[in-house]
């Protein structure tokens, strides 16, 4: 399918203030679209890609979800296929690219906002060269955005070939040699168990937990149901174990669900302690060893990009001050997409479409109350015994 730039109504770029601006034509961005445009409004979604759905074509090659097809689909459009099978990142992109077709929503792909400002009573969005103007403005561009990479990086040796998780492809990609994968995540621990086949291959580090259970289609029948009820329902901010739970869900990494260290033990993979630096140009273990790889993989994380908001909506770990997505002190801004947003699923396929209708509701209508810029800008959140 070919990149396309939707747009049922008028020229957003320059003809007056729409009443939303989405940033980011992800997943969440098209599910708060569509509950937009079921509600009649003006308003454009501006994605710096090319093509909708690209952010995860550019993910490796044997990237499956691991969600089941049956809870992986967008609000109005059901995945297609088999609901018990775990659809490959490029089937994602493809249901994505259609999603947006299917309900016309108005992307505009190639516009990476620079910008976000505040100025006579809405936000202007800068983007090369353009102001995009709207009393509204959502920022959804997800959570994994600038990719984390430890400052000794740099201090590697020429000679060892060094890429970032969100580079990488295929095993094709590395010299031959021994490889070092970084971070022991559900991302470490998939790339290091697919390059044991053609490597021998080091995993740095320790995993926070593991799913309990087999991962597969006896899980997506029986026991995933149970984790989405939880994490839809149970660990949320509108509960005192969610509340509980939330900030130590933001500093750990997710439990391996698919790969679990038995498999890569199986497979060969030898488990060394985390990374602390770096000696002769070589990476160091905790132990103290100097490991002599030819190829390093970072399996880090990903920070936050919120340079190109305006400051002020944010907490001192850099994370927006918001409740349930609406920011505090700044009426009209929200957000979507982000890690315990809500609840433990707010950046899954599962839980991140919920989140999207609440905040369809959260963004007044124009003329009913003046505007979002008006409103009282006293935050007040909900109270925890609401339902969703």
């Amino acid at each position: 399918m070919k990149p396309f730039a939707m747009n049922p109504g008028r020229n957003h770029a320059s003809d007056g203030v729409l009443d939303t601006i989405i940033v980011g034509g992800g997943q969440a961005g098209l599910a708060l679209g569509y509950f937009l445009s079921r509600q009649g409004r003006d308003f454009a979604i501006l994605d710096a890609g090319q093509r909708v759905g690209n952010a995860w074509r550019r993910r490796w090659d044997s990237l499956h979800l691991f969600t089941p097809a049956k809870y992986d689909g967008l609000p109005g459009m059901p995945f297609p296929g088999d609901g018990l099978a775990f659809p490959g990142k490029d089937e994602l992109a493809d249901y994505l690219e259609g999603y947006a077709v299917r309900f016309g929503l108005p992307v505009r792909l190639g516009v990476k906002v620079e910008h976000l400002r505040r100025e006579d009573g809405h936000y202007v969005a800068e983007a090369g060269g353009q102001g995009w103007k709207a009393l509204n403005v959502v920022v959804a561009t997800g959570a994994c955005v600038a990719p984390k990479i430890p400052g000794f990086a740099p201090q590697l040796d020429d000679s060892v070939f060094q890429l970032h998780s969100s580079l990488y492809r295929n095993p094709a990609q590395l010299r031959p040699g021994p490889v070092l994968v970084v971070g022991v995540g559900n991302s470490g621990a998939e790339l290091a168990l697919e390059l044991s086949r053609s490597h021998r291959t080091l995993l740095a580090g320790k995993p926070t937990a593991e799913l309990p259970v087999k991962h597969g289609r006896a899980a997506a029948r029986y026991v995933l149901p149970l984790v989405r009820f939880a994490g839809l329902h149970i660990l949320t901010l509108g509960t005192p174990i969610g509340r509980k739970v939330a900030p130590g869900f933001l500093g750990h990494g997710a439990p391996l669900i698919r790969t679990k260290l038995k498999d890569l033990a199986a497979a060969g993979v030898e488990s060394v302690p985390r990374i602390t630096g770096v000696r002769d140009g070589r990476p160091v273990a905790g132990d103290g060893r100097a490991l002599d790889v030819a190829n390093v993989i970072w399996c880090t994380g990903y920070l936050n990009d919120f340079g190109w908001v305006e400051p002020g909506a944010f907490d001192g770990d850099g994370r927006p001050r918001q409740y349930r997505g609406v920011a505090q002190d700044f009426p009209g801004l929200y957000f979507l997409g982000q890690e315990f947003l809500y609840s433990a699923t707010s950046a899954t396929l599962p839980g991140l479409a919920r989140d999207a209708g609440y905040l369809a509701r959260q963004i007044p209508l124009p003329g009913v109350d003046g505007g979002s810029m008006r409103r009282s800008q006293k935050f007040r959140p909900r109270k925890a015994r609401q339902r969703a």
